[in-house]
């Protein structure tokens, strides 16, 4: 959701590089085919992403908007806070049944100052963040999970993205209690670069 700090957005963008990683591009293709069309680039809320979610006990690659409708017309709920997700209606259920990961190449946040900064793991392996899956009037979409910042977000931002490793991707999609109990453990480390305005 965003952040009415001084206007600033959290956890509002993020990179999906298919230029650089054979594996994202991949997964397109495999959209593609499907008949599904996602952007890569700059990704930007609203727009149509490649999530990874559960399907009949299996996993299974999707192409959903991001962001749930709001509570007022034309708002858009992007982000929903790790910390309170099984205390609010609104989420309670989906976080349950319906989970999904987003991946990615790194994910901007802004400084007070309004300075971008992109986040990456420092392999520049696949990043991918948790989130979970919605029905709403006109279909299906999807939102990010965020959590206590890391050190390397924190003098950036109060929020960050929940990181999921590649090897707790099927437990987090099928396994609610590691789901709980993975949002509640610190981050992994990042690497930090400020975008030239």
């Amino acid at each position: 959701m965003a952040d009415k700090r001084e206007g600033v957005t959290m956890c509002g963008r993020y990179y999906f590089d298919v230029l650089k990683s054979k594996r994202l591009q991949k997964l397109v293709n495999l959209l593609e085919k499907a008949g599904i069309n996602v952007k890569t680039g700059e990704v930007f809320p609203n727009d149509v992403t490649a999530v990874i979610n559960a399907s009949h006990q299996k996993t299974q690659l999707s192409g959903i908007k991001w962001g749930l409708d709001g509570f007022r017309e034309n708002q858009l709920i992007i982000n929903a806070r790790a910390e309170s997700v099984t205390d609010k209606k609104m989420f309670r259920t989906p976080f349950l049944t319906n989970r999904c990961l987003f991946p990615m190449s790194g994910f901007y946040e802004w400084s007070r100052a309004k300075d971008k900064f992109y986040f990456t793991y420092p392999d520049d392996q696949l990043i991918f963040v948790g989130g979970f899956i919605r029905n709403e009037q006109d279909g299906p979409r999807s939102i990010i999970m965020t959590t206590e910042p890391n050190q390397n977000v924190s003098p950036i931002h109060n929020r960050m993205p929940v990181l999921i490793g590649e090897k707790d991707i099927k437990q987090w999609l099928f396994d609610n209690d590691f789901a709980r109990g993975l949002i509640q453990h610190r981050m992994l480390a990042l690497s930090v670069t400020k975008v030239p305005k």
